[in-house]
């Protein structure tokens, strides 16, 4: 594992977020990221498919870890703007959003996700995502 992706798991092992939705990294390259999470009826809505917000957070957090794949050594990422396009209900055994940078700049970097559920080993697009990203001077733990 590179000094990269260490820095991009390491920072998605924080998300508290994440971690309520069960959400795993499953994979990390250099302006890529996939972040999948399994069905659970406690994150529906009124008719019981997985809520918006759900599929969006994993949508955000995809594009927020492709852009810090790309950032400077000392800078984290923040989301400033994103469109979601949600395409279908989301209905199945498990999700995934796989997010890919589309430029990155000195300051702002632009990423796609696209969201799918997947059933019996098959998947169905069901969102997708423009977002702006900003990088900010990292913190001090």
């Amino acid at each position: 594992m590179d000094a990269i992706e260490k820095k991009v798991r390491a920072s998605f092992a924080k998300q508290g977020l994440m971690s309520t939705l069960d959400a795993e990294m499953t994979s990390v390259g250099t302006g890529t990221v996939e972040i999948r999470c399994s069905f659970d009826a406690k994150w529906t809505q009124q008719n019981g498919f997985v809520h918006a917000g759900v599929i969006t957070s994993i949508l955000d957090s995809a594009c927020g870890y492709a852009a810090l794949s790309m950032a400077p050594a000392e800078s984290e990422v923040l989301s400033v703007e994103f469109k979601v396009n949600l395409l279908a209900p989301a209905v199945g055994e498990a999700f995934v959003a796989r997010a890919v940078v589309k430029r990155a700049g000195k300051t702002l970097t632009i990423c796609s996700a696209d969201a799918y559920a997947l059933n019996g080993g098959r998947e169905k697009l069901i969102a997708t995502m423009l977002a702006t990203m900003m990088n900010v001077a990292e913190k001090a733990s």
